[in-house]
């Protein structure tokens, strides 16, 4: 069953207009918003370049699973600009609609990272978070750039 679980374990960009759609999926909400952070990673560089050598609590509450996400998502951007941090590795707890979180990452080194561009806040835009026939989660929406 492990191979099974890291085999459905993936994250992607997908095309919008002028700002990036971010998916992830997993066997459960968790691994999927956990992938869905690695997609916003990749927004600014290569998750592989960022060092996990510190970590950031990250809690949060809301009334759906997809206003969760969201907020997930947003809690990660505050955390970024205002640590100029990037985070390459993600821990998630989903529990009804409460998220507990650790982000482990490291400060901005521009040289290595070489960032593209900066992410300014998850939308409500295409906003889906749902579970397939196969038992599959996706999170997913559009990152405003």
């Amino acid at each position: 069953m492990l191979r099974y679980a890291q085999l459905m374990a993936d994250w992607e960009h997908f095309p919008h207009e002028a700002d990036i759609g971010v998916r992830g999926r997993g066997e459960s909400p968790s691994v999927a918003f956990e992938q869905a952070a690695l997609a916003l990673t990749a927004i600014v560089t290569e998750p592989h370049r960022v060092h996990n050598e510190d970590s950031v609590e990250i809690s949060c509450e809301a009334p759906s699973l997809e206003v969760l996400l969201v907020d997930w998502l947003n809690a990660l951007i505050y955390e970024m600009v205002t640590r100029s941090m990037l985070f390459g590795r993600f821990h998630v707890e989903i529990n009804g609609l409460a998220l507990r979180a650790q982000a482990e990452g490291e400060r901005v080194d521009r040289r290595r990272h070489e960032p593209a561009v900066e992410p300014k806040g998850a939308t409500f835009t295409e906003l889906r978070v749902c579970c397939d026939r196969e038992g599959e989660w996706l999170a997913q929406c559009i990152v405003d750039v």
